[in-house]
């Protein structure tokens, strides 16, 4: 399965595809924006990603101001939920701007949109969608997007396989360019969310969803993750960047800078030529090490023409030369007689028996 994103082709038989998710890390200036997609380039990733909300779009004041005190990593907010989204939203008008840069310096440029305005501006602009985790329960919003006809990613934090599956269908049965993409929602970037990150997922997606392409959409620190999630067949990675984790804001503390990103790029390259294919075979750098670390049949000692082969007369030692006889053939050539002489220590060869 592959996918066409940008210039990229992305799945099984091709390079992992790093999306750096700017999100709300602009900070809201553009041009501290845009400098974040220079050095995401730099670091190595393949795209840079916004997230295209309006407050009033995507959060109920009303509804977190009455849950009685911000939950989960809201927690640490000094500002009301409300009043965060407003700050990191991203103005509609930013986006021209964006995208020239990312193709200034030649990294896709795209967007998690979260509401059906937002969706219609990007579509001039974006080669595909990404669809957040708490989209994944509204079907409306997948299928809007689904429709664009562009490559669709789907981030599956915080939900069950049932929920994965009515997400994957809506989508699959309007369009069949899907990255679906294993993801713990949690920002907290703590050590301890590595439990429950759960990238055996990824097996099962696999099995459920042959169709798609794998991924890893990750909120944790350090490569461990990715490396993991590449191994098990993830070929789309997306993590949240920064360049500089101890900055004020929401997305800051659990993204990834961009040291730490070029690394996490390196290490997966390497990965990547590990993994290689999946047929068993001697490698070319092997075929001296088969000569040298192999045993093959040879003379114990010297050896007349006519003798009656008997396995006291075998050693089974390295190396193994080039057209000498097996240790597994020993059994087929006990009992035959020997139509030369053979010198000790010198290797044994089919035609040097009779029957």
């Amino acid at each position: 399965m592959e996918i066409k994103i940008g210039n990229h082709l992305v799945g099984d038989n091709h390079p992992t595809y790093f999306i750096a998710d700017i999100a709300a890390n602009h900070d809201g200036s553009l041009e501290r924006a845009k400098y974040l997609i220079r050095l995401a380039k730099q670091a190595g990733a393949d795209a840079a990603k916004f997230q295209n909300f309006r407050a009033a779009k995507i959060v109920s004041d009303y509804g977190f101001r009455s849950m009685g005190g911000q939950q989960s990593h809201q927690s640490t907010w000094k500002k009301s939920v409300f009043e965060v989204y407003q700050g990191a939203s991203i103005p509609f008008e930013w986006t021209p701007e964006l995208k020239g840069v990312c193709d200034e310096v030649g990294i896709d440029y795209f967007s998690s949109p979260y509401d059906f305005e937002a969706t219609d501006m990007l579509d001039p602009y974006v080669p595909a969608y990404k669809i957040g985790s708490g989209e994944i329960t509204w079907p409306e919003a997948l299928e809007f997007m689904a429709r664009k006809n562009k490559p669709v990613l789907l981030a599956t934090g915080a939900s069950d396989i049932g929920e994965v599956q009515r997400a994957v269908h809506a989508i699959l049965a309007i369009n069949p360019n899907l990255v679906l993409m294993q993801c713990n929602t949690n920002y907290t970037a703590s050590g301890e969310n590595l439990k429950y990150i759960n990238l055996n997922v990824l097996k099962t997606y696999a099995l459920m969803f042959p169709q798609v392409v794998l991924g890893l959409s990750d909120h944790t620190t350090g490569p461990t993750t990715v490396l993991g999630a590449v191994a098990l067949g993830a070929r789309v990675i997306e993590k949240h960047f920064t360049d500089d984790c101890n900055r004020e804001g929401p997305d800051h503390r659990f993204a990834t800078d961009p040291d730490a990103w070029a690394e996490m790029v390196h290490r997966t390259r390497e990965l990547e030529f590990a993994l290689g294919d999946a047929d068993k075979k001697v490698e070319d750098n092997e075929k001296e090490t088969v000569v040298v670390q192999r045993r093959c049949l040879r003379a114990a000692r010297d050896l007349k023409a006519g003798e009656t082969l008997t396995r006291e007369m075998i050693d089974v030692l390295r190396p193994a030369t080039p057209g000498a006889l097996q240790p597994f053939e020993i059994p087929a050539v006990i009992g035959r007689k020997l139509l030369v002489d053979i010198p000790a220590g010198h290797e044994m060869r089919w035609l040097d028996l009779g029957e």
